[in-house]
């Protein structure tokens, strides 16, 4: 068992330096912000697919503009 958790651990390490992830939890939160409030508006829970499809149609390509504006300064 022990072989095991030391096998992951640098896997685990890789993952949280990475670039890619680090995007991919950013637009998670994002994604689950406006699940909460678009939930919340309609009074019931709208569901992770439905808040990841509308997030994208409508609100993806500004926040990652804004997101690299805000990297770049």
């Amino acid at each position: 068992m022990r072989e095991i958790d030391q096998g992951t651990k640098p896997e685990a390490d890789l993952a949280a330096r990475s670039s890619l992830y680090a995007e991919f939890l950013a637009e998670r939160e994002e994604i689950l912000r406006h699940k909460w409030i678009e939930s919340e508006k309609v009074g019931r829970d709208i569901g992770f697919e439905r808040a990841l499809i509308d997030w994208t149609r409508h609100h993806r390509a500004r926040w990652r503009l804004l997101r690299r504006q805000s990297k770049a300064a």
